[in-house]
């Protein structure tokens, strides 16, 4: 296993703490791989293997394992009495499990990390039923850097590399197949499959398939462009492409395919009053290759997978990521944490004026002396117009 050391370091802070650890992120995107990486570390920090209790619910070996009861049971029985570890693995598939949590953790000196594909676990519900005693840990796929430390890659042709990511995304198991194209596109169809029928039309018993898929479709050819609910709809019915859609049945599968982490929104922010404002968010799609996956990899749009591959960048960091919004212009991304705030535009290019003058143009309208920075494929060395920084995107992914 290659260590993913940010994932890995967040659960070593965290451990021995009294917070349930909830890793949540898309399939396929490392938490199971990430369980075995802490169960190790465990093993090599003096923590006896009778201490440890995996179970990964996707085995059939724990079939029998069908509610909370039976869950509590099973963990009752292996639980020593020193502290012990719980590392639960796709854990939604038990029955009303986070009633077991809750108990395990009030009955036993337990340490608790579980893992999950889908926002459940992360509702209101559950928030009430732990009163607020877990802490989340958001796992995306691979990061540009992480992608070729995995591929063994170095930082000779990274243009070449970079649009291999760009292509195939950054799902951990890819990087075992990547010299088989064919391969990789299979791959990368059954995972987009299971997400949608196990995470999805599954858990959501969704009736009309067909309108699903085709709201994937369009958020995947959409990436970057205001949306709502209204106007894929407008869209749907216009272009005949379902019977008849509404936009209260499209806005609930919209909440679906963000639960299922196949998709992820951006709400616009008003930059001068910070407010959030209703309508028209941006959604992204939590990897590359899956979004190639769900148009074709003959359309594949760069500029509009560099934003994806931006933004998702920026979630990595720790950051909330807003679309702004002045009076005349919208920002693609505004970043902010609870140390400072960041203004960041993505282009394919600035060689050409008009572009170049509507990205400054989008900047200069914020007042505040915040940091702006327009990130583009260009091979720049540190330019600056009045004070906006332009940057090579692959220096930004690899920057520290």
């Amino acid at each position: 296993m290659i260590i993913r050391e940010n994932y890995l370091n967040l659960l070593i802070e965290a451990k021995d703490t009294e917070f349930i650890k909830v890793i949540t992120g898309v399939r396929r995107s490392g938490k199971s791989t990430l369980l075995l990486m802490f169960r190790d570390y465990l093993l090599n920090n003096n923590v006896s293997e009778e201490n440890i209790i995996h179970i990964n619910f996707e085995s059939a070996v724990y079939d029998n394992i069908k509610d909370y009861k039976d869950l509590y049971d099973e963990i009752k029985s292996k639980i020593s009495n020193k502290k012990t570890y719980i590392l639960l693995d796709e854990v939604q598939n038990v029955d009303k499990w986070e009633k077991a949590i809750n108990s395990l953790n009030v009955d036993f000196d337990v340490d608790i990390y579980i893992t999950g594909s889908n926002a459940y676990l992360l509702s209101s519900e559950l928030a009430t039923l732990l009163s607020g005693r877990y802490i989340e840990i958001k796992m995306y796929p691979l990061s540009f850097k992480e992608f070729l430390k995995f591929n063994n890659y170095d930082e000779n042709n990274l243009e070449d590399k970079f649009n291999e990511y760009l292509k195939y995304g950054g799902l951990p198991a890819i990087t075992q197949i990547k010299d088989k194209n064919l391969l990789v596109m299979a791959y990368l169809n059954d995972i987009y499959n299971t997400i949608v029928k196990k995470d999805i039309i599954e858990r959501n018993s969704i009736k009309d398939i067909a309108l699903l898929e085709n709201i994937v479709k369009y958020l995947s050819s959409n990436i970057g462009s205001p949306i709502s609910a209204n106007k894929i709809s407008d869209y749907l019915n216009s272009n005949k492409v379902v019977e008849k859609s509404n936009h209260q049945t499209i806005d609930n599968y919209l909440k679906m395919l963000e639960n299922a982490f196949i998709v992820y929104k951006a709400d616009r922010s008003d930059i001068k009053s910070k407010a959030l404002l209703k309508t028209l968010g941006k959604y992204y799609i939590a990897d590359t290759g899956l979004r190639n996956t769900i148009l074709g990899f003959r359309n594949i749009d760069e500029g509009h997978l560099l934003e994806n591959v931006v933004y998702l960048e920026l979630l990595r960091r720790g950051y909330k990521v807003s679309i702004g919004k002045t009076l005349e212009y919208e920002v693609d991304f505004v970043v902010e944490n609870t140390e400072e705030i960041k203004y960041y535009q993505v282009t394919k290019s600035l060689l050409n004026d008009d572009v170049k003058n509507r990205e400054i143009r989008s900047l200069e309208s914020i007042s505040d002396n915040y940091e702006k920075t327009i990130l583009t494929m260009d091979k720049t060395i540190n330019k600056d117009y009045n004070g906006i920084r332009v940057k090579n995107i692959i220096d930004f992914l690899l920057q520290k």
